[in-house]
């Protein structure tokens, strides 16, 4: 077994006495994208970029709060005595699920100051939040973090075919591990390809697609954070416990192995918990979504503010936005407008 191991460095670089790392960098390239993705569709239905670029903005130290806010409170014991600590996140210490609430708590303030109906916007943004997420899985790489339990190394090389640089990465103490983060990254990549398919289908609802971002993401979410040994847990009843692992049992017919958690932090993995509730909450606002029927307007039609100049946009369809030069009808020439020589029967009318 070799010694252990931290191939990358993780500060990118240094500026003086300030140094950057990668995990913020990887961080930043994940929300470029998104904003990429976001404002790419935006245009199809005329919303402006500025609208997008001034929501991300405003959503990220939205998403870091949540996230820091979130994570404190799992992790209460830890921070009660040392409240100085609860601001220094670049010790680590944020969590996803938290990072979405605090985004979505702005994204509905945002939207409805600028007249927009939140699920609309909300479903040109779930592609960017998933590719997002995807991206900035690898900056738990770097960090050599969020690893998943010990496994072989013959396993990383001959089973999952990865290439070095990551089984050699999750040599942690002359261990191997599961790399958890890449992982969730394929799994995120898979989904975005799903959204982008599925948006262009007709019968979609508004609100259907970023209801499916939350199926897909929380989906994997269980089945990987059991792997995972820096889990947030709590000690619930044991029915709850058990009824948690015999869904995740599938995962042992594949060869996986739950990560570590030390029962006496807690039996039943929070992320597990939500991810079960937010699948069943969006599959029942899908399916109410679709008994209202044609009271709810679907993906294709037109987005428009509800605030007279502010990112007001014509009434037309996606597809005339995005291809103007074939759904423009030409204006009438004067031919047209030239008087027809009048029959018989309208020179009588005259008379």
């Amino acid at each position: 077994m070799s010694t252990a191991t931290l191939l990358l460095n993780p500060i990118a670089f240094s500026i003086g006495a300030i140094k950057v790392h990668w995990y913020g960098l990887i961080l930043g390239l994940a929300a470029l994208v998104g904003l990429y993705l976001a404002i790419r569709e935006g245009k199809r239905f005329g919303i402006p970029q500025d609208f997008f670029m001034d929501m991300l903005l405003l959503g990220v130290p939205s998403a870091i709060i949540g996230a820091r806010i979130y994570y404190v409170a799992f992790k209460w014991e830890d921070y009660r005595d040392n409240l100085w600590d609860v601001f220094k996140i670049w010790n680590g210490g944020i969590a996803i699920y938290g990072a979405l609430i605090g985004a979505i708590i702005c994204a509905v303030i945002y939207f409805r100051y600028k007249g927009y109906n939140f699920w609309r916007i909300a479903d040109i943004c779930a592609p960017g939040l998933l590719i997002g997420q995807a991206i900035g899985r690898w900056g738990n790489f770097v960090n050599q973090e969020a690893y998943g339990g010990p496994t072989e190394e013959t396993f990383l090389r001959n089973q999952l075919h990865l290439p070095d640089f990551i089984v050699n990465q999750m040599n942690v103490n002359g261990v191997f591990h599961h790399p958890t983060f890449l992982y969730e990254s394929l799994w995120s990549i898979v989904g975005v390809i799903l959204l982008l398919v599925i948006r262009r289908l007709k019968f979609v609802r508004a609100g259907e697609l970023f209801a499916f971002y939350f199926i897909w993401y929380s989906i994997g979410r269980f089945f990987i954070e059991r792997v995972r040994t820096d889990s947030l847990a709590f000690q619930g009843p044991d029915w709850m416990a058990s009824f948690l692992d015999a869904l995740w049992s599938p995962m042992v017919w594949m060869g996986f192995e739950p990560g570590y958690l030390d029962p006496n932090y807690g039996n039943v993995r929070i992320s597990q918990l939500l991810a079960i509730f937010i699948i069943v909450v969006a599959v029942i606002f899908i399916i109410v979504r679709r008994r209202k029927g044609s009271s709810v307007p679907r993906y294709s039609d037109p987005i428009v503010s509800s605030k007279a100049g502010i990112d007001q946009v014509p009434d037309v369809t996606p597809e005339q936005v995005f291809r103007p030069e074939q759904d423009m009808v030409p204006p009438a020439t004067t031919t047209d407008k030239l008087p027809k020589e009048d029959t018989d029967e309208d020179k009588k009318e005259h008379l």
